[in-house]
Formats: C-alpha cells, structure tokens, sequence
C-alpha cells in the first residue's frame, strides 16, 4: 500500500508548525478545518442519495443496515447503530455493526485486525447477510483489507453494498455497488484519519440511519415518534408528543400513554379516535405503522 498516493496521508504545510502554535490558535486552526468538512459532504450528496434511496428500499422489504469497519470507522458504526434502539424502537439486528477485531476493538485498539480479510470475510458469513441486506463498508483511506473482504462478500452473497471513504479511486468503491467519497483533504495531524475524515463519516452515517428511518414511517414530521421512553427524559419527551400532535392536556397525554404502554404512536391514534389500545394497536398496523396514515393525513 503506497500511502503517500492518498491525500487523507498527506501533510499539509499549513499545520506544519502547529506544535508551535498557542492553545488558542491551534484550537481555531482545528476549527476552521473542520468547517470544511460539510461542503466535502455536500459534494458527495448525489452519491449518499442514491445509495440511501437503494437502502431504504430493501429495509422496506424486510432487510438489515450493517456498518462494517475498522479502527474509528467501526467505532462510529457501532455508535450510528446503537442509537437507533432507543431513538427508533428497531430490534438490535435491524441495524447493527461489525468491528474488526471483535466487540473488545470498540475500547481497546486493535490495529492488526484491520488486514484480515478472512475474518472480514467470515464475519459476513456469520451474520446471514443476504439479498435484502445493505452492507456500508466505512475506511477513510478505501483499502482497509478487513472491510474490502467483507464487501466484497457481501456483494457476492446479494446484498446492497456501499462503500464510504474519503480519497478517490478507492478499492472500496470499486468493490461496492454505491461509491461514496467525501474528500475532505489532508488532516491537521498527518494520517489522523479520526478527525476531518471521522466526521465525515459521522455526518454521512447520521444521514444514512436517520433518512431510512423517516423513510420507514418512524417519525411524525420530525417528532421521533417510536422513540423507546425508558428513562424520565424519553418519558416527558413522550408527553410532549401526543401533546403537540393531539392537542390534548398533559393528564390525557400521560393517561393514554400508560393505557397503551407508552408507545407514542398508538397513544396518539387512541387519544384522537377514541380506541381501546387493542383497537388503535389495530389501527396503526394496517397503516404499516406509520402514525399520519392512521390519523388519515395521507391521500
């Protein structure tokens, strides 16, 4: 592997004396790099659509969103997709991650794992991906053989397959169905591939579990309405919901959620039509769960 061909390994002379540099300074150099970051995002929106639009088809359908990565790439999958439990209510095998180096790779570094490619490969495998699933491959450099190996087979075996970096002409995106490259240049610290290219990433992520969940009917306008209350915080959350959406009082809001087991979206179908929960729960599956066809806002 020639790094010096990848602009994420270059070395900018214009932070070649950041060591140099006062607290302050050098936090508003790294400040203005960072601004950069969402035109190069920007840039790539096409190519993030396409693939989104291709996602969310196959999840309509019954497929899984995996994220597979090495180092902060796979750390930042297993972030996007832990979130989208309590944010969505989705079961933990809808969206998930796989990290070279295991589960231990998410706190303790585990450089080495990312040249596997067998064990890419096999994590593939062990994870039943098929033709409904999409694979996102995340490696800021485009060459990480761990997650080469595990897009390619997931290409193999059906599945949607995208691949995001941040250089161009990658592996990655030749292996991949999507190609996403985000190029946000070289790093303030040369190779640092956590900072501008992690954010990157971390923005391009965000969009991917947030877009297909809107698309799979889990929110109402932008209200989070499948949110999971369970702590106080979702719980009020969940209060202020059916409030907003029903415009009834906070004693009803809290009354309907207790009935209907503080699932906002059949609390709000069973406030405004008046249902026993068993009759909203009713209600809200022959919609497909989502919340404005059940209240009867779409043609």
């Amino acid at each position: 592997m020639n790094l010096s061909e990848l602009t994420t390994e270059s070395a900018d002379p214009r932070f070649a004396h950041i060591d140099t540099m006062s607290v302050g300074d050098l936090a508003a150099t790294m400040n203005a790099a960072d601004a950069t970051v969402p035109t190069a995002v920007a840039a790539a929106l096409p190519s993030i659509t396409a693939a989104i639009e291709a996602t969310a088809a196959r999840m309509e359908a019954g497929g899984r969103l995996v994220y597979v990565g090495a180092g902060t790439p796979g750390r930042l999958g297993v972030l996007d997709a832990s979130e989208c439990p309590p944010t969505f209510s989705t079961p933990p095998e809808q969206v998930f991650a796989i990290i070279a180096g295991g589960r231990s790779a998410i706190v303790s570094p585990c450089e080495g794992a990312e040249d596997d490619e067998e064990a890419g490969a096999a994590e593939v495998d062990a994870a039943g991906i098929g033709p409904l699933d999409t694979v996102v491959g995340v490696a800021s450099s485009g060459r990480t053989p761990y997650v080469l190996a595990a897009v390619r087979r997931a290409r193999a075996l059906g599945a949607l397959t995208v691949g995001l970096s941040c250089n161009t002409g990658t592996p990655l995106s030749a292996a991949a169905e999507h190609a996403i490259e985000v190029l946000v240049g070289p790093e303030v610290i040369s190779g640092s591939t956590r900072l501008k290219a992690g954010t990157a990433q971390k923005l391009v992520l965000n969009m991917f579990s947030t877009i297909v969940m809107v698309r799979l009917g889990k929110t109402y306008g932008n209200l989070m309405v499948d949110v999971k209350a369970s702590n106080g915080k979702l719980r009020e959350r969940a209060v202020r919901m059916v409030r907003t959406i029903t415009g009834s009082g906070r004693e009803e809001a809290l009354a309907a959620l207790a009935a209907n087991g503080f699932n906002v979206k059949q609390a709000v179908v069973a406030a405004r039509f008046e249902l026993s929960p068993q009759d909203a729960a009713a209600r809200l599956a022959a919609a497909g769960g989502r919340l404005r066809a059940a209240l009867g806002e779409l043609s």
